[in-house]
């Protein structure tokens, strides 16, 4: 073993280790707008079973709503996770190419190009669900103005 090899593998590993911190930071701000849009709709819920007069249809808009930002952050983090499985599949690809001297370069550029792909997409999901949210208090201001006009 050289120990030349060593650090370049080591300093070919500090990227993806960066980037997978990075896309957690993501990740835990993904979770957090989950688990407040569950308890928002969970809220609503016990509201329209208080009162499920004539504010109960804008209240079953608002929990469609803001299921489907909860679907849409369901995919966005299933797909943060898996660029976070093809980073870490490479640091390891990266060790196994330098202990047992094989190539495996084609694997690497594929795992890299899968987890920037799935970053990708996840940052689109992650902006539709943001929409999904404008859209949601769009609704919320509707029905209060128009229940004070």
């Amino acid at each position: 073993m050289n120990i030349e090899d060593l650090i370049k593998i080591l300093q070919a590993s500090i990227a993806p280790v960066v980037l997978i911190s990075g896309v957690g930071l993501l990740l835990l701000t993904m979770t957090n707008r989950l688990g407040r849009t569950i308890d928002r709709i969970r809220a609503l819920c016990d509201q329209f079973e208080e009162k499920p007069g004539k504010d109960g249809a804008v209240i079953k808009q608002q929990i469609d709503i803001l299921y489907k930002r909860c679907q849409y952050l369901r995919s966005s983090i299933v797909l943060v996770i898996s660029c976070i499985i093809c980073v870490s599949t490479i640091v390891i690809v990266l060790f196994a190419m330098y202990i047992f001297q094989i190539n495996l370069i084609g694997l690497v550029q594929l795992l890299f190009g899968a987890g920037l792909l799935a970053l990708i997409l996840s940052l689109v999901t992650f902006l539709m669900e943001v929409w999904a949210a404008l859209a949601s208090v769009k609704l919320e201001i509707n029905s209060t103005f128009s229940a004070k006009v």
